[in-house]
């Protein structure tokens, strides 16, 4: 690698407060910018080590985030609960929530290996290993619970796609009218889905994929495993079809994850999910372009969307 002078995405009081976290003699060299973050500005800075070596380390930073600093202390928090449980996530180097040291909240921790996955090849295998995952998630025990889980969604904020079922929508809105059903509550990831989670091994195929590191922590809380595991079915359903929500519902369970014994209550969380999404479509299918999947505009998100909120309001009938 190059030793160039390569710093300067990063700001200036942010590169200071990294270079106090680093260890003596050690030196932010270059700084890359990732792609796939929705609401952070996500950076991969090389370290050059005393002895002339390499390490890499995320930056991670909101701007004009009104959540911010809730968002970084939930993240920091969780990276703390996180090693020794064996579910394989960064580690927190620092965290500036308030932005009392940086331009901007900002959070500091280790790179790990791996990549996203987005494409359909492979994901049978894949949703096998994310259900599994996601129930050894719901299963870990912190010795402080989080703060509880929230959804921003409501009936009046809900945006219909352009020429979607009226009746289907109506009625997929009025079941987010009734009242929060009730919940056991476990630890939530909270964004739990495909980009950010991190494979190892061939994109394609079942034979040596594993899950290398499960990221973006910033919506760790309390809540129903129901919520989570809708997430990641709206998640897969418009990545590659309505009928992947499903699916991922049924990994869950067999891989010895309880969800609600009431199909109504299921139906109330995963129709709630799939309602949040339509608030982000656009943002959605750009954000999965950029990472590859260059099919998935945002009309064809849209009628994926519809079709799968026609699809779990059809389980009523």
């Amino acid at each position: 690698m190059t030793d160039h002078d390569d710093t300067t995405a990063v700001r200036p009081l942010t590169l200071a407060w990294v270079s106090r976290h680093l260890e003596a003699g050690e030196r932010v060299v270059t700084a890359e910018a990732l792609r796939g973050g929705i609401t952070a500005e996500m950076r991969r800075l090389t370290i050059r080590t005393l002895d002339g070596d390499t390490r890499d380390l995320v930056l991670r930073t909101f701007v004009g985030v009104e959540q911010a600093e809730e968002w970084l202390d939930r993240e920091a928090g969780a990276l703390t609960l996180l090693p020794g449980t064996g579910v394989p996530a960064p580690e927190l180097v620092a965290a500036d929530p308030t932005a009392a040291q940086c331009e901007y909240p900002s959070l500091l921790m280790t790179h790990l290996a791996g990549r996203t996955v987005l494409d359909d090849d492979g994901l049978a295998a894949r949703v096998s290993l994310l259900a599994r995952q996601l129930v050894a998630i719901h299963e870990l025990e912190p010795a402080e619970r989080p703060r509880e889980y929230v959804t921003l969604t409501t009936a009046d904020t809900v945006v219909i796609p352009w020429g979607a079922d009226a009746a289907g929508w109506a009625a997929a809105i009025d079941v987010i009218r009734g009242p929060v059903p009730g919940y056991e509550g476990r630890f939530l990831h909270r964004d739990f889905q495909p980009g950010n989670v991190l494979f190892d091994g061939p994109p394609s195929g079942p034979a040596g994929v594993r899950i290398a590191g499960v990221v973006d922590w910033a919506g760790a809380s309390w809540g129903p495993t129901d919520l989570d595991v809708a997430h990641c079915c709206a998640n897969l359903a418009l990545l590659h079809g309505p009928e992947w929500g499903p699916r991922f519902a049924k990994a869950y369970e067999e891989a010895g994850g309880v969800l609600a014994a009431d199909a109504s209550v299921r139906l109330y969380w995963m129709v709630r999910d799939a309602l949040a999404a339509s608030e982000e479509v656009g943002l959605l299918a750009r954000t999965w372009r950029e990472g590859g999947r260059g099919d998935l505009t945002a009309r064809l998100v849209e009628e994926r969307l519809d079709a799968y909120v026609v699809a779990l309001m059809d389980t009523l009938a």
